[in-house]
């Protein structure tokens, strides 16, 4: 039942890690290439798309991660589930706190009402989903880790 719990959650971070990286590093730099209302457009859709499916990603993964650490105490490899999950609730308290508010004003722009530092404020949340991304793929790593 374990080995189960530790592949199934492996799978649904990973693929939470897959999907954050391609917004960092292909769905932004091709918005913000596309001319001013087709890029800001698509930020609002992609806001609305994925800010409704994240938070249960985060705190789905985030729940895994706890049973599997509560599930596998006597394991060796408990300390970086552990730490993994200390890194995925820092990826939800950094969301919560840095992005979710940039995200919820940016998903109800369009070319009409959208504030004048619009591009500066979606590069702003750029620049925290980076870090975030980051703080995602090292808890991923170390699940992976825990397995060996």
């Amino acid at each position: 039942m374990l080995n189960a719990l530790e592949v199934v959650t492996i799978v649904v971070v990973g693929v939470m890690v897959g999907v954050e990286f391609s917004v960092a590093f292909v769905m932004n730099p091709i918005l913000n290439a596309l001319p001013e209302d087709s890029g800001q457009l698509g930020h609002a859709h992609g806001g609305r798309m994925l800010g409704a499916v994240m938070p249960v990603w985060y705190i789905g993964s985030l729940v895994l991660v706890a049973v599997w650490a509560v599930a596998g105490r006597h394991h060796l490899g408990t300390g970086l589930v552990v730490t993994a999950g200390a890194l995925l609730l820092l990826s939800v308290v950094m969301s919560l706190l840095l992005l979710v508010p940039i995200n919820n004003r940016s998903k109800t722009w369009t070319p009409d009402n959208r504030p004048a530092d619009w591009k500066q404020q979606v590069h702003r949340w750029g620049r925290y989903h980076y870090v975030r991304v980051a703080v995602i793929i090292a808890a991923f790593a170390l699940l992976v880790a825990a397995l060996t």
